[in-house]
């Protein structure tokens, strides 16, 4: 294993996480996640040992972090955080080789490789375009991905990002998480990345890293997943406290849709109808009539005449 946590707590003034255990090792592809404020970003800070463990352990290649200098550290980890600060003036260019640093003195110019290599992934991550750009002037999504850029480029074994999709739209999430999928299979990388989607994993990732109640739960993705109804239930947000929901037989994104409407448009009790999506319309029932809808807008004319 090349990344290990061995019961640690985790945490500042208090314990964030306890007794957590855990490990990766290179090729895997690992998604992070758990609701706000329990720890993720505190967890890869320990990793990076930027904020000490309370107790036990964390080891890279079965070295403890906080033997490791800084530069060893850099060596091993590339990382991207959430909010990074922007250097001023930068291009895309000039910002993703920047990840060859630690390489060179302070001064330096890249060799005709490195050159090639920064080319590459500025291509890899669809942003030729912007190649000479100053930073200031990115969207956040191409901002995202070009610090992400920065962090291929430093060729450590492992690489680490917190919230890596957040300002992206599909299509670039989806270069982002092939991109990494694929160095940690072609190129042997370690890849942890924290986010709020649990149906990245599904895609992405190998492992799931689940933090809840102060526990880290690790395993094989479809094995946390099934342990925790959480994740796979969609979840219907109750905003009407005068609202009570009627019985909707549907697929999930179908009844969230459902379950909304009627929420935004119904104060009252509809536990007395039953609605049954059938492919290309939704079959109601109330006091033992049967209704047809084709449309949302249909549903809401025929609710706001029966009751």
């Amino acid at each position: 294993m090349h990344l290990q946590i061995k019961q640690a707590n985790i945490g500042y003034d208090k314990t964030l996480i306890s007794n957590a255990n855990a490990f990766l090792n290179l090729g895997d592809v690992c998604l992070l996640i758990g609701n706000n404020g329990v720890g993720k970003t505190t967890l890869i800070k320990s990793i990076l040992h930027q904020n000490p463990l309370l107790d036990g352990e964390i080891s890279i290649n079965n070295k403890n972090v906080k033997n490791l200098s800084v530069k060893e550290i850099a060596e091993n980890i590339a990382i991207v955080f959430s909010k990074a600060v922007i250097p001023q003036n930068y291009t895309v260019e000039d910002l993703i080789s920047l990840g060859k640093y630690i390489y060179y003195p302070f001064y330096f110019e890249l060799k005709k490789e490195d050159r090639e290599e920064v080319s590459n992934i500025i291509e890899e991550l669809d942003l030729v375009e912007y190649k000479n750009t100053p930073l200031k002037n990115l969207s956040d999504g191409n901002l995202q991905k070009a610090f992400i850029g920065r962090a291929l480029t430093q060729n450590s074994p492992i690489i680490i990002l917190d919230e890596p999709t957040t300002h992206l739209d599909e299509k670039n999430k989806i270069i982002i998480l092939k991109t990494l999928r694929k160095l940690a299979k072609e190129q042997n990388k370690l890849i942890l990345f924290s986010s709020h989607d649990w149906r990245l994993a599904k895609e992405f990732a190998d492992k799931i890293w689940y933090i809840k109640n102060q526990e880290l739960f690790s395993g094989i993705v479809e094995d946390v997943l099934l342990d925790h109804n959480e994740l796979t239930n969609a979840s219907l947000f109750q905003v009407n406290e005068n609202f009570v929901a009627p019985s909707i037989i549907s697929p999930e994104i179908q009844k969230e849709m459902l379950y909304s409407l009627l929420q935004k448009n119904f104060q009252k009790d509809l536990s007395l109808f039953q609605f049954k999506y059938n492919n290309t319309f939704w079959e109601i029932s109330y006091k033992n009539e049967m209704h047809k809808c084709e449309s949302f807008e249909e549903i809401i004319n025929l609710i706001s005449k029966l009751y």
